[in-house]
C-alpha cells in the first residue's frame, strides 16, 4: 500500500483530475504516516499495530476518494488511467486469478534503454513492471504496458544497475504474483 499510495501521489495531476477531495501533497502525507506506522510495528506493541491500522485506514479511505474523481474523468481510457498510477480492475467474468508471468528476457535495447520480454498471460489487461537501483529495497514504477513480448524501459542512467521486477494486472484477484526480479546494468 505504501508503494501504491506514493505512486498515485507523484503521479496524480490535479490540474487534469480538478476537484480531487485529497491533493497529492496530502497523499504523499497519509502514505509517509502508513510508513512511518509500519516501521513502528516492528518493534512496537498493541499500540503501534493500532496507529498503523489508523494510518491504513486514513490513507485506502483518501485514495478510494480520488479514485472516483479518476474514474469519472478517464471513463475508459486505460492510457490515461494508467498514467495515473491507479491500475485497471478486470471486466472480465472469470473467477479464477491470473497465473504468473515470468520474465523471459532483459537486455539493453540502446543507450538509457532496456528490452524486457514477458510471458504473455491469458485475461492479462496489462503488465506493470518496476525497477530498483538498490537492490530491491525500494521499487520505483517503470511503466504499464498493454502487451508482453516488448516492453522497453527507458531513462535509465548508464553504469547504473537495475533490478526488473513486474506483474500481471486483471483477473479476479487484480494482478499475478510479482516475478523473481532480475538485474541489468543500463548503457
Amino acid at each position: 500500500m505504501v508503494t501504491f499510495g506514493y505512486n498515485i501521489a507523484a503521479s496524480l495531476d490535479p490540474l487534469v483530475f480538478l476537484n480531487l477531495p485529497v491533493l497529492p501533497l496530502a497523499l504523499k502525507g497519509l502514505t509517509d504516516n502508513l510508513n512511518t506506522a509500519l516501521q513502528g510495528t516492528l518493534t512496537g506493541g498493541k499500540i503501534e499495530t493500532a496507529a498503523k491500522n489508523t494510518a491504513f485506514v486514513a490513507l485506502a479511505n483518501a485514495l478510494n476518494n480520488d479514485a472516483n474523481i479518476v474514474e469519472n474523468v478517464v471513463g475508459m481510457n486505460l492510457e490515461m488511467l494508467l498514467g495515473t498510477g491507479y491500475l485497471p480492475v478486470s471486466t472480465t467474468r472469470s473467477s479464477a486469478p491470473l497465473n504468473d508471468t515470468s520474465i523471459l528476457g532483459l537486455a539493453n535495447n540502446g543507450t538509457t534503454q532496456a528490452l524486457l520480454r514477458l510471458q504473455p498471460i491469458l485475461n492479462a489487461r496489462a503488465y506493470q513492471v518496476q525497477t530498483s537501483k538498490d537492490s530491491g529495497v525500494t521499487w520505483v514504477e517503470a511503466t504499464l504496458s498493454s502487451q508482453a513480448r516488448r516492453i522497453v524501459l527507458v531513462n535509465l542512467v548508464p553504469g547504473t544497475t537495475y533490478a526488473v521486477r513486474a506483474r500481471a494486472i486483471g483477473g479476479s484477484t487484480g494482478a499475478s504474483n510479482w516475478t523473481q526480479p532480475q538485474s541489468i546494468m543500463s548503457t
